[in-house]
């Protein structure tokens, strides 16, 4: 009786200790996105997302159709002046201008007979052994056989010029940015054959909504980070501000050429462009999205992130703030907060006070 006792006990222990161990979760933090309250000067940055392109980018393209026989090159090889990008089979065009070439010496030929007769008839004139009529025959068959010399010449100079454009080849140094046909493609006259990238100057184009079109200008500077080259930040300058919005959108194109060099830097990369906009907001005042506040029966508050001893990790504190005017860049704090602060921009709407959460800086 007493070592059931006994043993009753003992799995009662257990089962309850398995239980409180049970109860031991690991918290999982909630991510959230803050903002740093930074000295205003009146101004808030905005960035946009762009592809790099060089500034002397061009689409080439055959100026007679045929079949493609040979591409040499590969994307992004560098090429010097006069190398061969692609060429089209020249059988069909040399039969050609060797037929103009022919055509031409039996023009030619013509030619010599026509001003020998004409020579001829006007000896006969001068002895009245040839009649007017004959005369101005035998002129206008030289004439005649002159100008089709000419015309034969012109042809063959044709049918030359069609055999050298079965070539296409890099009229200044520059490399491939993209190719668009291969071997045993029939391509036509104008068809895009490749993109070259031509010099060391690159331009970022972005879309800006109208919203925002009226506050950039030409020369204006502007920021430029490219994702594969992180720890560069590059100077810009606009170039370019369109004055109609792209077709079947409501965004503007605004070029930036690129000012500083890189040895990484080359077409196709992606960009961010940081520009510098009027916040209407007084120089000194704080300018919060209108997301990051709360509105409650018991007044108006943020959320704060304070920083916990756990590296990337934060305690959130509701701050009691007083608004003051929404401009076009989000809504003025006029007490509640001071420089430093990091307030909580998105997830505010899954979080509380004193919840630990992940951290991460908005843009």
């Amino acid at each position: 009786m007493n070592k059931c006792l006994v043993l009753l006990l003992f799995t009662a222990l257990l089962v309850t200790a398995c239980g409180e161990s049970s109860d031991v979760v690991e918290e999982r933090l909630r991510p959230v996105r803050y903002l740093t309250i930074t000295d205003s000067d009146g101004f808030r940055d905005r960035s946009f997302s762009g592809t790099s392109k060089s500034s002397r980018e061009s689409r080439l393209s055959f100026k007679i159709s045929g079949t493609v026989v040979d591409v040499p090159v590969q994307i992004g090889q560098r090429l010097d002046a006069g190398d061969l990008i692609a060429r089209i089979d020249p059988a069909s065009y040399e039969l050609q201008a060797q037929q103009a070439q022919a055509a031409r010496v039996e023009a030619q030929a013509n030619d010599r007979r026509a001003a020998a007769n004409y020579d001829r008839t006007k000896g006969l004139y001068a002895n009245d052994n040839a009649s007017l009529n004959d005369l101005e025959s035998a002129r206008a068959q030289a004439e005649s056989a002159q100008a089709v010399v000419a015309s034969a010449t012109k042809a063959l100079e044709i049918a030359r010029l069609n055999v050298s454009y079965t070539q296409l080849s890099a009229d200044t140094a520059c490399s491939i940015a993209s190719l668009d046909v291969e071997v045993n493609e029939n391509v036509s006259s104008g068809q895009q054959v490749a993109v070259v990238s031509c010099g060391d100057e690159f331009e970022v184009t972005v879309d800006l909504p109208e919203s925002l079109i009226g506050n950039v200008n030409k020369d204006t500077r502007v920021s430029l980070r490219f994702g594969a080259i992180p720890d560069a930040v590059f100077a810009g300058e606009i170039t370019e501000v369109a004055v109609a919005s792209a077709s079947g959108s409501a965004a503007f194109p605004v070029v930036i050429r690129v000012l500083d060099s890189h040895p990484s830097l080359r077409s196709g990369l992606a960009a961010d462009v940081t520009f510098q906009f009027d916040s209407g907001a007084a120089q000194g005042a704080i300018v919060l999205p209108v997301t990051a506040v709360i509105n409650r029966p018991e007044g108006t508050s943020v959320f704060v992130a304070e920083r916990s001893e756990v590296e990337g990790e934060s305690v959130v504190r509701r701050r009691a703030v007083t608004l003051g005017e929404l401009t076009q860049s989000g809504i003025e704090v006029i007490e509640g907060l001071k420089v430093g602060d990091r307030v909580i921009t998105a997830g505010i709407s899954v979080i509380r006070d004193g919840q630990r959460v992940l951290t991460t800086e908005s843009r």
